[in-house]
């Protein structure tokens, strides 16, 4: 959740919807208004020691972007049935790309999309059952969740966050530009004592 989240404040957006259900374990859901992913670049987003944020050597010594790992998604993708659907302003149509346990089940084709980018991650570790009994309980993995788009909400006043668990919004941070509302968010994410 945080490398998506990451990937999502990369690519400029100003609203992030984060969708859990079980915890995390049957869905992760993140949706973003960004910029949004040029379809030959979907497959490089869920291939391994690679990264689009990286043009030149000189790239190296000015990194400023978050999500500049890229370890994640792949790893997300062998463990899961992922897809990812994006589009780009000014573009005829969004794109999809599905993996399934590691394996491309459907190529780069075209699909209905407003423009941003949506990364689903479904059946989490449904092809590795061993690796399920380190999950913790529902309600354990959910906090864990929580606590990540807090953190990342209180470094990224400009942009608006939504946190759905199991069909029931949990958190709704509308994007903080003026001290006001900062401070505002800062309340509601750490107590009105802890902004005093």
């Amino acid at each position: 959740v945080n490398e998506l989240l990451e990937n999502s404040c990369d690519a400029q957006a100003g609203s992030i919807w984060v969708d859990i259900e079980q915890g995390g374990m049957r869905q992760i859901k993140i949706r973003d208004d960004g910029i949004g992913i040029p379809p030959e670049e979907i497959p490089l987003a869920v291939s391994r020691h690679a990264t689009s944020k990286i043009h030149s050597v000189d790239d190296l010594e000015h990194i400023a972007s978050l999500g500049f790992r890229g370890e994640a998604l792949p790893s997300m993708a062998s463990v899961s049935r992922l897809t990812m659907t994006s589009a780009q302003s000014g573009k005829d149509s969004g794109w999809q790309f599905r993996v399934n346990g590691g394996d491309v089940e459907q190529d780069v084709h075209p699909a209905p999309h407003p423009v941003g980018t949506t990364v689903e991650v479904a059946d989490l570790f449904f092809n590795v059952p061993a690796r399920r009994k380190f999950l913790r309980t529902e309600k354990t993995e959910f906090s864990h969740l929580d606590q990540v788009v807090r953190r990342l909400a209180l470094s990224h006043f400009e942009t608006g966050f939504v946190l759905q668990h199991n069909q029931r919004q949990t958190l709704r941070l509308p994007g903080a530009l003026s001290d006001e509302l900062k401070d505002k968010r800062v309340a509601e994410l750490c107590g009105e004592a802890f902004l005093n």
